[in-house]
């Protein structure tokens, strides 16, 4: 388990025995944040078995102005991260590091030509299979995944309109840069109202990622929201796919923490073959 240690002018976390490039692959995404545009506290030092990062002075309270400046900066971060015209796109892996963590889940970022594969195809399925494993999910979570997986079998930017791999994931845009793991406990108000970035599973991807990830537990407020479809609109159906993005996060915590996260796994899959179907 992860610790936190708060002093006056840094945040440290550590761990012992952490996994492979576990906080170094943390580190890389606030940076690679950072860069594209994002509020996110500075990285001090990393090493293998923790991460000091400068500490944000928190206490300020979301308001509707709060929650429309974020929903401005996030469409901002997505929009002004997408690769320049001409050059060669590629989903999963910000930096070509394949290793990735989702909470304390290892996930595999290694990049691909299309999101079908990065989203589907080396998330979804594998998380199944080992939520399966550790009987955690329902077996029919690993069935439904592998059906999904053939509904989305190679979607990409040079598919028909009607590949049913454009109903489940959305008509094929450009990768952006995203958080990866933007629940509410992901962003921090400080005492001006601005909102920061932490713990990110950072990776290329579709955008609708963060905001189902957003929707999934709650706490942005829906000025957010709009603000975000006001500046940078999304492609019709959006709203199907809210539940069919939250499969990633909901199979890590079934993994992770067991309970009723099988079950809502189960939902958000069988949603997602639905469209596809």
């Amino acid at each position: 388990m992860v610790q936190h240690q708060a002093e006056e002018t840094f945040f440290r976390k550590h761990r012992a025995g952490a996994p492979e490039r576990f906080f170094e692959r943390e580190a890389a995404g606030l940076r690679a944040l950072g860069a594209a545009g994002a509020r996110v506290p500075k990285v001090l030092n990393v090493d293998d078995g923790s991460l000091r990062i400068g500490r944000v002075r928190t206490g300020g309270r979301p308001s509707p102005q709060t929650e429309e400046a974020f929903g401005r900066e996030l469409a901002a971060l997505h929009a002004g991260s997408r690769r320049p015209a001409g050059e060669a796109d590629s989903f999963g892996s910000h930096d070509g590091v394949p290793i990735g963590y989702l909470g304390e889940a290892p996930v595999d970022y290694t990049p691909t030509g299309t999101w079908a594969e990065s989203w589907v195809a080396r998330r979804i399925v594998p998380l199944a299979r080992e939520a399966e494993r550790r009987g955690v999910a329902p077996t029919a979570a690993l069935a439904t995944a592998e059906r999904l997986a053939e509904l989305t079998d190679g979607f990409g930017t040079d598919s028909p309109v009607d590949h049913p791999g454009a109903a489940v994931l959305g008509p094929a845009e450009p990768s952006s840069l995203l958080h990866g793991d933007l629940w509410a406990g992901n962003r921090l108000l400080d005492h001006e109202g601005r909102s920061w970035l932490i713990d990110p599973s950072a990776h290329r991807g579709h955008r609708e990622v963060d905001l189902a990830m957003m929707r999934l537990f709650g706490g942005f407020g829906e000025e957010a929201f709009a603000a975000y479809e006001e500046s940078f609109p999304l492609a019709e159906g959006w709203r199907d796919r809210v539940a069919p993005y939250q499969a990633v996060p909901l199979l890590v915590h079934a993994i992770l923490f067991g309970g009723s996260y099988g079950l809502r796994v189960v939902d958000s899959l069988e949603a997602a073959v639905r469209l596809g179907g």
